[in-house]
């Protein structure tokens, strides 16, 4: 068994093993809240706000921004909170029960907006926190020696791959919670870009996808299981696979637990590593995967 398949099945063993909190591997405010309250968001809901292409944790409903001063720019989309309301039975349109007392749960949303897309409103004054770093000579090798590697900027609070431009964005090294996290982030960005038309053109990456959509997610699986090999190979991957699996759950929870689209992820996901470790494959070996 390959570096490749032992992260996958360690990782594949965690999944079924139970739920796991995901977080940002970088200071970020503490994850997603809103402006409002300050409260930071529960449960799906701040996997998902933390995933956003947003930098600013700070969210906000419309009437919230307007009430504010703010004013949401004209084409930007919301995101989803979802949240359980608590009904009697007797008001709720469950029929198939036989009694009608006692409470029911109900689910329901409601729309928010980042700060980022609103203008009008300043974003608080937080002082981040800088963390040492000290770089992982293995790790520093995988990203050196990436063929036709994009290029890679430094700096904001965001971590993304530009298809369009093709170039990785991450946050200052220091930023992050560890050398370890600085470079499984990094990884996940480089198997995002190993899908652009000059290398592997990975259809997550060549079509356009909207932010939770089935091929967004599926992309980000095959991303973030990219960057469990890749921590593998750099021999870190011990102190990054607890949040490579609770991020992958929450993809998971994206596409109603799909496991086999987790597999399918995996496959594409060695694909991107073998790219980006310049590992060559023969016809057979090429089919067998």
């Amino acid at each position: 068994m390959n570096v490749h398949e032992q992260v996958t099945a360690r990782i594949m063993e965690i999944l079924e093993a139970g739920t796991i909190p995901w977080k940002k591997p970088w200071n970020s405010s503490e994850g997603a809240k809103n402006l409002i309250s300050k409260k930071p968001y529960r449960g799906i809901n701040q996997f998902l706000l933390n995933c956003s292409p947003y930098g600013s944790p700070y969210w906000l409903t419309y009437r919230q921004a307007a009430d504010r001063g703010g004013q949401v720019r004209k084409g930007e989309k919301s995101t989803p909170v979802v949240f359980w309301k608590w009904l009697d039975r007797k008001d709720s349109d469950d029929q198939d029960q036989d009694s009608t007392t006692g409470r029911v749960p109900l689910l329901r949303y409601y729309n928010v907006f980042n700060l980022e897309q609103i203008d009008g409103i300043t974003a608080p004054v937080e002082e981040q926190p800088v963390n040492s770093f000290s770089p992982i000579e293995q790790a520093e090798l995988v990203i050196r020696n990436m063929p036709s590697r994009p290029n890679i900027l430094h700096g904001g609070e965001r971590a993304f791959y530009s298809p369009k431009l093709d170039f990785i964005q991450l946050p200052p090294k220091e930023a992050f919670t560890s050398p370890e996290e600085f470079y499984s982030t990094a990884f996940h960005e480089l198997a995002h870009s190993s899908g652009h038309a000059s290398r592997l053109s990975r259809k997550g990456i060549l079509e356009p996808s909207y932010f939770g959509s089935h091929d967004y997610s599926q992309e980000e699986l095959v991303a973030e299981f990219g960057a469990s090999m890749l921590c593998g190979y750099a021999g870190i991957e011990q102190q990054t696979l607890e949040n490579s699996v609770a991020y992958i759950q929450g993809w998971l929870k994206v596409l109603k637990g799909d496991k086999k689209l987790a597999i399918v992820a995996a496959g594409q996901a060695q694909r991107a590593a073998d790219f980006i470790l310049n590992i060559q494959h023969t016809d057979d070996e090429q089919t067998q995967t």
